[in-house]
Formats: C-alpha cells, sequence, structure tokens
C-alpha cells in the first residue's frame, strides 16, 4: 500500500449514549476509546473508538444529527442508513469475538461460509448489532 492509496479513515456510527457505546466497543471488540472523557465534560462533540491504527468510528449522538446536514441539496442527509460494517479478524480473534459477544447474551446469527469480500473469500463469516442497532458483520480470512 502506498502513502496516497485510497483507505478507510473512518465511519460514523449514530448512538443513544456515546460513553455507554464507547464501552461497548471497548470491552466487547477490544477498541480503543478515545475522547470520551473530553465527551463527558462537554469539550467535544463525540467520542471515537479506534478500530486499527488508520480507522476510528465516530460514535455521534443522535441530537448532532440536526446539525449534520452535509450534502448540499440532499434534504436530511445525516443519518442515512448503512446496511452494515465489516470486520475483517484474524480466526483466534473471530473466535474470541463470537465468545464475548455470546458471554454478554448479545444475539448472533448463524456462520455463512466462503463470503466474497475485499480480499476473496472469506472462510467464516456472522452478524451482530451493537446497543444502537448498528449492525455489524465479523470474518475472518485463510
Amino acid at each position: 500500500m502506498t502513502d496516497n492509496s485510497i483507505r478507510l479513515d473512518h465511519v460514523v456510527l449514530w448512538v443513544r449514549d456515546p460513553v455507554a457505546s464507547a464501552d461497548f466497543y471497548e470491552k466487547t471488540l477490544g477498541m480503543e476509546p478515545l475522547r470520551v472523557t473530553d465527551f463527558a465534560v462537554g469539550t467535544v462533540s463525540f467520542p471515537s473508538v479506534r478500530l486499527n491504527e488508520e480507522t476510528i468510528f465516530d460514535l455521534a449522538p443522535l441530537p448532532l444529527a440536526a446539525r449534520m446536514d452535509a450534502v448540499p441539496g440532499a434534504a436530511e442527509s445525516a443519518g442515512h442508513p448503512v446496511n452494515h460494517v465489516c470486520l475483517s479478524l484474524p480466526g483466534e480473534d473471530f473466535d474470541a469475538l463470537r465468545a464475548r459477544l455470546e458471554e454478554r447474551a448479545v444475539p448472533v446469527s448463524d456462520f455463512s461460509y466462503d463470503a466474497f469480500g475485499a480480499r476473496g473469500m472469506a472462510k467464516r463469516s456472522f452478524y451482530f448489532r451493537d446497543p444502537d442497532g448498528n449492525v455489524f458483520e465479523a470474518r475472518h480470512y485463510e
């Protein structure tokens, strides 16, 4: 990958309680929380969690939607639905994530096998939702 190649920088998720969401992502997915204390004291508009060294999820509180109509000529551009976000994990981390979700009684789908994705055919995948209903797919390649 070169320094000027296109990469995913961030995904904004609409959430009811950004602090609780950051806790979910930290404890369930192992993501590093960012700016949670700053959000809690009101110095930033939202916290984030780090997916990897280049990508974060912003945890935007629902009331921010009214100020986020960013696409000219597209009324109510904030909050357009996204079907799901897919996370690719190594096999061991994939199994550990499913176990943590089940421990926390987070509903998960059955496994899918040999699904096509960015890196070819994934060996296994499954779906789950965060506390705000955002849908995620977890998969691993071999």
